[in-house]
């Protein structure tokens, strides 16, 4: 598309053309297809977890014991093995897929959300309205991020949505401080205190001015940020705190089975290898898309 014509096209469609060129950037870096390709089956398995999965994910049989009662090894009829209670590994691994996935992606949107509408006010606004907002961020800082969501976690009584809510309450403090930074850069631009000048209202100033500029941080932040409420929900899982027994989890997964590590070691590393892999894929997805929208980094690769 030519200069001309980009100058002339709908809105919609200078949108649609700028992500697919981003798309196709993405995908021409080896480790950023490798990665976008593995969040793609991810998904996949979760959307369709109930045609995947071998067997019933719930049901407890003897036939997934041995003789002595202990899980049996991936093969046969259970390529991925059984756990403690007889029951199929892989397909409690699918459905982790859907549980781990919906927390990750829900609990980051949450984050985000909070985090950047805290940035941008603080930022735009200024004065007082910033110094008690940003304060308020730095003393959720204060707090160590695993250690406050423990205590959220045992407060409520778990659930998807309440530790999505958990994660996300420790969670935004990043992305409030990165906004914000650049919303007060951004205010001080001369479009900005052209806009006010002409009377425009803050909202339209916020909504069509400064968040299109601000799109790209929160893309890439928000890329990055779910394979931090992944590991973060696995962790709450594995402690206990987490998704509960027996809505299955990587990380509840990993904690149920803990005690057959050395005799049945398959149902630790597994649902770990799950858990390095989806969060290696964002993040492999988030540091490209970082190059490729942030025109500061382009050249040093």
């Amino acid at each position: 598309m030519t200069p001309a014509a980009a100058d002339t096209a709908p809105p919609g469609r200078t949108r649609r053309a700028r992500v697919l060129a981003v798309l196709r950037e993405l995908l021409r870096r080896p480790r950023a297809a490798f990665g976008f390709a593995v969040i793609v089956l991810m998904v996949l398995a979760a959307v369709f977890a109930p045609l995947l999965m071998p067997h019933d994910p719930f049901e407890q049989s003897f036939d997934g014991l041995s003789l002595t009662g202990a899980p049996l090894p991936p093969g046969g009829e259970f390529p991925l093995g059984t756990d403690l209670l007889g029951r199929d590994l892989a397909s409690r691994l699918i459905l982790g897929t859907r549980t781990s996935l919906i927390i990750g992606v829900l609990a980051n949107g949450i984050a985000i959300a909070l985090g950047a509408g805290i940035g941008v006010t603080a930022g735009y606004f200024g004065g007082w309205v910033g110094a008690v907002l940003m304060r308020f961020t730095d003393l959720m800082m204060a707090f160590p991020a695993l250690l406050l969501a423990i205590v959220l976690a045992a407060i409520f009584q778990p659930s998807l949505l309440i530790v999505a809510l958990v994660i996300a309450m420790v969670n935004w403090v990043q992305m409030a401080r990165v906004i914000y930074t650049e919303t007060r850069s951004l205010a001080e631009r001369d479009f900005i205190q052209v806009q006010r000048a002409m009377g425009s209202g803050h909202l339209r100033i916020l909504f069509a001015h400064l968040l299109p500029h601000l799109s790209s941080s929160i893309m890439v932040f928000g890329t990055l940020g779910i394979s931090t409420t992944v590991l973060l929900e696995a962790t709450l899982s594995f402690l206990g705190v987490g998704v509960q027994p027996p809505t299955p989890s990587w990380g509840n997964i990993i904690f149920e089975n803990q005690t057959y590590f050395s005799t049945a070691p398959w149902l630790v590393f597994i649902p770990g290898a799950a858990i390095v892999l989806l969060a290696l894929a964002f993040n492999l997805v988030g540091d490209a898309l970082r190059d490729i929208l942030d025109p500061t980094l382009k050249g040093r690769h």
